[in-house]
């Protein structure tokens, strides 16, 4: 299981922020604005950190050219696997 290097409180929910050696992540967020928050599900977004703590949203990975919505615990174990192969 990853662990997140933060967990914080977002829009009345949560959002993980994860971080790889090879400089990608992700922004895992579940609240009442994200896709799937309201049915309890998670958001995902792919990240590339520029440095210790700046990082930015990409759309030019293999995993995905959006967010990811509507994930399942298990979903989001699968897709910050493949992030951290990247």
């Amino acid at each position: 299981m990853h662990e997140p290097i933060l967990t914080m409180s977002a829009r009345g929910g949560t959002q993980k922020r994860y971080r790889f050696p090879n400089n990608y992540g992700a922004s895992v967020v579940k609240h009442k604005y994200s896709y799937g928050g309201d049915e309890g599900l998670w958001e995902l977004a792919v990240l590339k950190f520029d440095n210790e703590h700046n990082s930015k949203i990409v759309y030019d990975t293999p995993i995905t050219n959006d967010v990811i919505g509507w994930l399942s615990d298990d979903e989001v174990e699968g897709i910050l696997s493949q992030i951290e192969a990247l």
